[in-house]
């Protein structure tokens, strides 16, 4: 036995030395296939915003397209929430960094069918340019390739390697000092891409070929711009402290990627500047290069902890669920609540919850009677800094708490939101996963909770292209077949119409009918009958000097549809409807009244008056008539009430608040939950049949 053990130890040992004589030395290394690497030697340094000063004025401004300076005491001017705290990072071993990122013609060495890929949606055509739509998967393979094909140990370098190699020893914005000279500006801006009505008629296509660019002052190119490349890393935020060979976190949603790219202001070009996105993401602004060297046997960080909105979650289901409060008078009686504002975020808080923009929501009934609310939160909606928010209101509290964040590819526009509960014990959360900034070329993603939404599925990617049809809306139901329908806006612009996508293996896959109904933002349910109904924003139908919603209707699922004007009057920038098959069954239809054509109430006297704002509508037709309209509204006299981004408004017997997005959701107690972009309402059908008072009630004396 110790013969056989000592024979062992000497096999490993001669295969060890082996492998520790062919390892190169040399400042310099080329392998067989033609990559270039150079030695990194080992040092500290400090990772993170190290800079001494502010950011420079003119690259916080470009941080907006257009290079527009919309503010930039909201952007912060010490760099991203998520590059702090700046910590001391040692690399104790040396290691090779490739020169170049990986081009096509070497990544083809090993996957000869990415040459299908060259040029798709005009990019990355020639040998020597860097090989994109690669999946960090993707990415991981072809290093272990390599790896087997030189003996040599090849793999993606690890974020502080990637950092420590791109700073090259420099502690300024970027290794050419402050600011970036233009030649590693490619289509500097919040790219559309590729959506043409958005583009503004400029050239978004640009060659990627490496090495065009000034190195950094140890022989590196393109370590700012051209495309993004991935690390090995989990995303998550820093510690404090120091650290030797930091690889990250254990786990998460997103990989790490670094560098920026084509289509992108210089701000996110920075040495230390981080981004992410999920790991079998491909696209036209991500590639990688590789790195020659054993990787560090660091033990990573924990997992992200847990938000306040999973914290303390009640998995029981309470006894009196259908009866939220314990009173049963929700199913019988009027009632009505609100406005109780729900996006509860710190004054000039910079991330990663914003207090500029706070908008798109969506509201779900959990199986233990929480409810929960999220929204994108952002100083710009077309900015990389857009994210998800959340907060939880638990089973029978009064007050919702204070947001938390929710989800956030870091630096990629998450646009937007929607969630669905199955009636079971799932609770689905859908979005658009853009490439970098703005809502133009979306993927859609797909998370589940069993739990309450204390715990999520992995994220995956159910519709994987970035491209137009994606950008996710409301709602989600469940058709009489068991199909679940998913609406998404067809178009990144103020018309164009409304996609649905649907599942027939409860999310599994999914499929576009190919259909567009009228408007975007359309609120879509099934009919008793099978059809599917919808309303949308924008593409209006006149009738007669007015202009109507459009009503749209479809007999097979979504491939087709049919278009008349709906008696309701349109809506506009900063509005969305609703529209909810109740349990009972009647619809339920939620928008805004804008004075043309005049949406009127009957109130007890039996007199019909003109309202704006808000209101709600019931039919028991199939939405051929509406005889119930009610204001959402607490029927008292006028009082001051904050709206979108804390905007005031007055709510009284004939004014409603006049803008938000709307989500809807109906409890198992039958009350019907309502929110804006910034309150949340409760009521039942039973108010929604009552006809308002002919004046405001008398306040009662306390």
């Amino acid at each position: 036995m110790k013969q056989c053990i000592a024979h062992i130890a000497l096999v490993l040992g001669i295969t060890l030395a082996a492998d520790a004589a062919r390892m190169p030395t040399e400042t310099q290394y080329s392998n067989s296939i033609g990559m270039k690497f150079v030695r990194i030697e080992p040092a500290t340094f400090d990772m993170g915003y190290g800079y001494g000063g502010q950011l420079p004025q003119e690259l916080l401004a470009a941080r907006e397209h257009g290079g527009r300076n919309i503010g930039l005491s909201q952007f912060g001017k010490n760099g991203d929430y998520d590059e702090h705290p700046t910590h001391r990072v040692t690399i104790t071993k040396p290691f090779y960094m490739g020169v170049f990122e990986v081009t096509n013609r070497q990544y083809e060495r090993f996957d000869p069918l990415h040459m299908h890929l060259r040029g798709k949606k005009g990019f990355s055509i020639d040998n020597d340019e860097a090989v994109v739509f690669v999946s960090w998967h993707q990415a991981k393979a072809f290093c272990d390739w390599l790896s087997k094909k030189e003996g040599l140990p090849y793999r993606l370098p690890t974020e502080a390697e990637w950092e420590y190699t791109c700073r090259a020893g420099t502690k300024t914005q970027f290794y050419t000092g402050d600011t970036l000279p233009q030649q590693f500006l490619k289509n500097p801006d919040n790219s559309w891409y590729p959506c043409p009505e958005r583009s503004r008629g400029r050239e978004e296509v640009v060659p990627l070929h490496v090495g065009n660019s000034s190195p950094n002052p140890w022989g590196l190119y393109d370590m700012h711009g051209n495309v993004e490349e991935w690390c090995n890393d989990w995303y998550g935020p820093y510690e404090g402290g120091t650290q030797r060979d930091p690889v990250g976190r254990i786990d998460g949603d997103f990989k790490v990627t670094r560098g920026g790219s084509h289509g992108t202001v210089a701000y996110y070009l920075r040495s230390c500047n981080r981004m992410g996105t999920l790991p079998q993401d491909k696209s036209f602004m991500i590639g990688f290069r590789v790195v020659l060297a054993k990787m560090p046997d660091t033990k990573p960080l924990p997992k992200v902890p847990k938000q306040l909105y999973q914290q303390n979650v009640k998995q029981r289901v309470p006894s009196d669920i259908t009866s939220r409060g314990g009173s049963r008078t929700a199913l019988t009686k009027p009632h009505f609540r609100g406005p109780r504002n729900y996006v509860r975020i710190q004054k000039d808080a910079i991330g990663p919850l914003f207090s500029r923009h706070n908008h798109d929501p969506a509201i779900v009934d959990c199986p233990n009677g929480d409810l929960i609310a999220i929204w994108y939160t952002c100083v710009t909606e077309r900015g990389r800094e857009l994210a998800l928010a959340a907060s939880r209101l638990p089973f029978g509290a009064d007050q919702w708490q204070p947001a938390s964040p929710f989800w956030d590819a870091a630096d990629r526009n998450d646009h937007a939101p929607a969630m669905w509960y199955d009636g079971n014990r799932t609770i689905y959360h859908f979005v658009g996963l853009s490439t970098a900034a703005t809502w133009g070329p979306l993927a859609m993603v797909m998370r589940t909770s069993v739990d309450n939404g204390e715990t999520w599925s992995r994220a995956r990617l159910i519709m994987p292209e970035h491209q137009m049809r994606n950008q996710v809306t409301e709602p989600v139901f469940r058709t009489r077949a068991g199909y679940i329908i998913l609406a998404c806006d067809a178009t990144p612009g103020g018309s164009g119409g409304t996609a649905i996508h649907i599942s027939k293996d409860n999310g599994l896959t999914w499929t576009d009918p190919g259909g567009t109904i009228a408007g975007i933002h359309a609120g879509v349910t099934q009919l008793d009958d099978g059809r599917l109904i919808a309303f949308g924003r924008g593409d209006n139908i006149r009738v007669g000097d007015e202009e109507r919603m459009p009503m749209s209707i479809s007999n097979d699922l979504g491939k087709t549809w049919n278009y008349r004007a709906a008696q309701f009057p349109p809506i506009g920038g900063g509005q969305r409807l609703v529209l909810l098959k109740l349990r009972q069954g009647p619809l339920f239809f939620c928008s805004f009244a804008n004075g043309k054509p005049p949406v009127m109430v009957t109130d007890t006297s039996g007199k019909k008056r003109e309202v704006r704002g808000l209101f709600g509508a019931v039919s028991y037709d199939g939405g051929q008539t509406w005889p119930h309209i009610r204001l959402i509204t607490d029927d008292g006299s006028g009082r001051q009430y904050k709206t979108t981004d804390g905007r005031s408004f007055t709510m009284g017997l004939s004014s409603a608040e006049p803008r938000g997005y709307l989500s809807v959701c109906q409890a198992r107690n039958g009350v019907i939950h309502l929110i804006s972009s910034w309150n949340h309402y409760e009521f039942n059908l039973k108010w929604l049949q009552t006809s308002p008072p002919a004046k405001p009630p008398a306040r009662t004396k306390p």
